[in-house]
């Protein structure tokens, strides 16, 4: 991503989204190879702040971001994009010593599927993030923020699709591009956001996506000079992890064989959408052949009756048996919940070791938060 980015912006930055995978060892990692942070919430800032990262390097978005935070972002120098009116007033509580160049970008709301048909997350429903583009809400605030004196420094255009497709991303320049025009900015960033695959075989690689916007920016004198920013999560995080479970017993009913595990869906799937998964077997006894059996019918260790993985004909399982789900990076870990067994440890291989990162969670931790 960095070589895809920075062959067509030197300056390119590359905000690492703490909501799809916060564990401090990730973040730490991401922030060791020159990645900014990327945070939606005033507890992210906070958490960015923790891990050492200097106000400068943090990308400050989300709808409902807590006032202090937000303040602090403008006046020590952070990429702070604006999603909700409160926050333009808030600007002019800020010192104003800060506010002509401060960098400040809109989110621009705007709808992706008039240009991409089919392909955008909510439809005719629209995104609810930003400034809506064609209702004019987003002149309004770029009005308001030359009113007050305060710098727009960029736009903030993520837009969350169903296919990732290339056609995501040259809708966004284009729209870019009219509003630039249009309202006769001079921008120092666009923000594209996430939303990118990551290395897989017969998807968009990073140059596709990068050379799309590059094609449009480079080609246009109010833009050829603009840096860029890019937010991924999941292209980065998604495929390096993996959840390791074991068969904890194997009972036959009236109509079934199930195979019980001692780990959940909740771990790698908690909204319970998912329809396949990326797996493999490891079996105890390498010595026992592999046979085909009736359907097993994967379960988790949680009392849900939906708690079900998914159906498998062979190789038979057995008590101690492993089931490995590969590619479960992104988003497992924030969204699962404390749901009957608390947070399971995080292992890191390292130099051919396993290095745990985090220990599983105990009685003791989840009471420390308590009164």
């Amino acid at each position: 991503m960095l070589t895809a980015l920075h062959t067509r912006w030197s300056r390119g930055i590359v905000g690492y989204s703490f909501k799809t995978n916060n564990l401090p060892w990730v973040i730490r990692f991401m922030k060791d190879q020159g990645l900014w942070a990327e945070v939606v919430s005033s507890d992210e800032y906070r958490l960015a702040e923790l891990l050492g990262f200097d106000a400068a390097h943090i990308i400050f978005n989300g709808p409902v971001k807590g006032k202090s935070e937000f303040m602090d972002a403008v006046e020590h120098g952070a990429v702070v994009n604006i999603d909700s009116k409160r926050e333009l007033h808030w600007l002019e509580e800020c010192d104003k010593t800060f506010l002509d160049h401060a960098n400040i970008g809109l989110r621009v709301n705007f709808c992706i599927e008039e240009y991409c048909s089919g392909e955008s997350q909510c439809g005719s429903e629209d995104g609810r993030f930003g400034f809506s583009y064609e209702r004019g809400e987003l002149y309004d605030s770029i009005r308001y923020l030359r009113k007050i004196g305060a710098n727009l420094a960029g736009l903030h255009l993520h837009c969350s699709s169903k296919t990732r497709s290339v056609h995501i991303y040259k809708a966004i320049a284009s729209v870019v591009q009219k509003i630039v025009h249009e309202y006769h900015l001079d921008l120092q960033y666009v923000d594209i956001g996430g939303g990118f695959f990551g290395g897989m075989v017969g998807k968009p690689s990073f140059d596709d996506y990068f050379e799309a916007i590059y094609d449009v920016f480079s080609h246009d004198p109010l833009l050829k000079n603009v840096n860029i920013i890019v937010e991924p999560g999941m292209s980065l995080i998604g495929s390096s992890v993996s959840y390791v479970t074991e068969v904890v017993d194997v009972k036959k009913t009236k109509n079934n064989l199930f195979v019980l595990l001692d780990g959940s869906r909740i771990h790698i799937d908690p909204l319970m959408r998912k329809s396949s998964y990326t797996y493999h077997v490891e079996k105890k006894d390498n010595s026992i052949k592999a046979s085909e059996c009736d359907e097993q019918i994967l379960c988790g260790f949680t009392c849900m009756e939906n708690d079900r993985f998914f159906k498998l004909k062979a190789p038979e399982l057995q008590p101690g048996d492993r089931v490995i789900f590969e590619k479960v990076g992104a988003y497992t870990m924030g969204l699962s919940p404390q749901f009957i067994s608390f947070y399971p440890p995080v292992a890191v291989m390292q130099n051919g070791e396993l290095k745990v990162v985090r220990r599983k969670n105990e009685a003791e931790d989840f009471l420390k938060s308590n009164i």
